[in-house]
């Protein structure tokens, strides 16, 4: 069957590909730009990339006429703006005028949230009115809804692992009580692929979960004892939603817009009120601590498939990012640094391809983390997202609070573009120069285009960062582990 999987580059549907692959199927990928689509599987022929926009309708017209099956795998609650409710209806109508219009499709499967209470947040109402949308379309549907999935790289995980890795007490709100149903990633998988083309899962809506309903709270706790860890949480009912999407925004690597549609979301319930879905798809799902233990260990091998980070956070970063791999020239300033060096050019790419996470940034890091902290403060991406691999960079990883544009290791250049919050852009470049019989260099290079009057300011009074931070991290890059090797956090 050839199947359209929207949000191809997605932290679902990077992981639902193979899993359609294996089982013979001809999938069309829909991305909004085919450079950042990742391709870590083997039936290449199997695969079809189309560049379309679900938001504007843009590239619609591409979907085949012979789509058997359809996954609506997309969302837009991290806008910063807060009009992700209007945005996600727009793109549902979008994607089911244009199925009814080119396709013969005969089923679209969605994955959306629990929404069962009877008060909605914005987020769940917003998920429920796209259920409503893909309804309307004729084509029968098939919606499943989970609480929160746990996986390696999956927000809800990211989140929780934070809390309880950097926070031995948390100070916590009531919404640590509320209760969920949470379900790990392989089963999700497992029911995204068992109700594909199976009639009794036409026009029907499941709740799915796994076996334990827990408090946040528990998860919290439960997670911690996984880790060996002793951790205490003490309730603060005098935490309103903002402040505490303001703690989570600080704590963790989630941006502040995402933190408030959480926040909102977990004063919901989110419990399976039924099973009906083991009609269609019989199997018992993994408890919770068995999830939490298939997600470390993706993460102890540096297996991390697909995470929530790798999404575009709109309002850092436009859609269009990569064609900005050439740096703009006009209407910027730069600062760069030369360094030459004798060593094997290949042993310094190694230490640019491992740049920030766990190991930094090579020079004085504490003043990369105050950085990092300071954007935080103004609603930034902040330090905290790290990387997500750390033996890896691709075009569309986000770095810390940069997001890879380029990296090609066979040219030996990364280009960073900066996601924290600026009175501008700014892109940070490496490439090693080995042309020259005498010698190689790296040249790094800093390039802010400003914004006004305020973004001329930040240039120079960032300045002292470029003259000394800049050179101690390119002369480190050309010396780390011959010299001496760094601690894990580069302090």
């Amino acid at each position: 069957m050839k199947i359209l999987v929207t949000g191809a580059n997605g932290y679902i549907g990077t992981r639902l590909l193979p899993v359609l692959l294996e089982d013979g199927h001809d999938v069309v990928c829909m991305v909004r730009d085919k450079r950042r689509f990742i391709k870590k599987i083997e039936y290449p022929e199997k695969i079809t990339i189309i560049e379309a926009d679900l938001v504007s309708g843009k590239g619609l017209d591409q979907i085949p006429a012979d789509i058997g099956a359809a996954y609506y795998l997309v969302h837009s609650m991290s806008s910063p703006k807060g009009d992700f409710s209007d945005t996600e209806k727009t793109t549902a109508q979008n994607f089911v005028d244009a199925l009814t219009k080119s396709s013969s499709c005969r089923q679209i499967i969605y994955l959306t949230g629990i929404a069962n209470d009877s008060k909605l947040s914005k987020h769940l109402s917003s998920r429920l009115a796209v259920e409503d949308v893909l309804k309307q379309s004729g084509i029968p549907c098939t919606i499943l809804r989970a609480a929160i999935i746990i996986g390696s790289g999956s927000a809800s995980f990211e989140i929780i692992r934070d809390l309880v890795e950097k926070l031995p007490v948390m100070v916590a709100p009531r919404w640590v009580r509320t209760r969920c149903q949470p379900i790990g990633i392989r089963d999700v998988l497992r029911y995204l692929k068992g109700v594909l083309a199976q009639e009794g899962a036409y026009d029907q809506t499941f709740d799915i979960g796994g076996p334990d309903i827990l408090t946040y709270q528990e998860m919290l706790l439960g997670y911690a004892e996984s880790r060996h860890l002793k951790r205490y949480i003490i309730n603060v009912p005098l935490l309103t939603p903002k402040l505490s999407s303001y703690w989570l925004n600080f704590v963790t690597s989630v941006p502040f817009s995402l933190a408030s549609s959480l926040v909102e979301s977990m004063k919901n319930e989110v419990i399976c009120r039924n099973d009906d879905i083991k009609k269609v798809v019989p199997g018992d799902c993994f408890s919770y601590r068995e999830s939490l233990n298939m997600a470390f260990e993706k993460i102890e091998q540096h297996s991390i498939v697909s995470s929530w980070k790798d999404a575009l956070n709109r309002g850092y970063l436009q859609t269009d990012f990569m064609d900005q791999i050439k740096v703009p020239q006009n209407g910027t300033v730069s600062s760069q640094v030369k360094i030459s060096f004798d060593r094997n050019a290949d042993d310094v790419l190694e230490n640019i391809w491992g740049i920030g996470g766990n190991r930094g940034w090579y020079y004085l890091n504490f003043l990369w983390r105050l950085r990092g902290f300071a954007d935080k403060v103004v609603g930034g991406v902040g330090m905290r997202r790290g990387r997500r691999n750390q033996n890896s960079l691709i075009a569309g990883d986000a770095l810390d609070f940069w997001r890879v544009l380029l990296a090609d290791r066979e040219k030996k250049r990364l280009l960073l573009y900066a996601e924290m919050k600026l009175p501008g852009e700014a892109w940070l470049e490496f490439c090693i120069d080995d042309s020259d019989k005498s010698g190689k260099t790296l040249i790094q290079t800093a390039t802010f285009r400003p914004r006004g009057v305020w973004g001329r300011l930040y240039w120079y009074a960032m300045w002292p960062f470029h003259l000394f931070i800049f050179k101690g991290m390119a002369t480190q890059l050309t010396q780390y582990g011959v010299q001496r090797q760094l601690p894990a956090h580069g302090v």
